[in-house]
């Protein structure tokens, strides 16, 4: 992966260190997310047909059809891509004056150095990867072939006991991006509580979880 400095902003300003727990109740439903986008793409290949008239009705130019541009797989397959990339429900954070890593339950950690004012990349026969600060909010973006991205954009709240972590799959077979907001809540780790999950097929399953 190649691995980018975005433009570096002070990562003294906001540190993300500590402990996080999915909050299901705040963050993106999927399904939800998915029917926007759908009723979107929809809006906007209708707006295109009534520009252009004289080519007749939308036909096979409708969105959910099973292949090409815009097509219904391949936008149900972004979507499934997001959620199973966001489906993490415990983040531990370590950062401190040079770097951070993000290591998320269930997933691959996101990692990135901090060089103030400097360019730097890493690659894998994987993609391109990029991270750094933009402003107040940390980016990771890997650019992957076939013209597929993934971007997580990490914001802490004025308090400090919240975290989103805003995830956008973009495919060049989808003219509209896939975004969905996670929001995590500060613990301390060792209490008890809901552990969930959630899926596009199974909905959400909660169990009770103790120290």
């Amino acid at each position: 992966v190649k691995r980018t400095a975005l433009q570096v902003g002070n990562p003294k300003a906001v540190n993300f260190s500590g402990s996080w727990e999915l909050d299901y109740g705040q963050s993106d439903n999927t399904q939800q997310k998915l029917d926007s986008v759908v009723g979107e793409l929809n809006r906007e290949a209708q707006r295109r047909a009534q520009g252009n008239m004289q080519q007749g009705p939308v036909g096979g130019g409708m969105i959910m059809g099973n292949s090409g541009a815009n097509s219904g797989s391949s936008i149900l397959g972004l979507a499934r891509m997001a959620d199973m990339i966001t489906q993490s429900p415990l983040l531990e954070i370590k950062q401190d004056e040079h770097e951070i890593l993000v290591k998320r339950e269930q997933d691959f950690a996101l990692s990135c150095e901090f060089y103030s004012g400097a360019y730097r990349r890493v690659e894998t026969p994987f993609g391109i990867e990029a991270c750094g600060w933009k402003a107040h909010q940390l980016v990771f973006k890997l650019v992957l072939p076939d013209g597929l991205s993934i971007q997580h954009v990490l914001t802490l709240g004025a308090a400090g006991q919240k975290l989103n972590v805003a995830t956008t799959v973009v495919s060049d077979m989808v003219s509209f991006p896939f975004t969905l907001n996670r929001v995590y809540n500060r613990f301390e780790p060792g209490d008890s509580g809901f552990k969930c999950e959630e899926t596009l097929t199974r909905g959400r399953v909660c169990t009770i979880h103790s120290p």
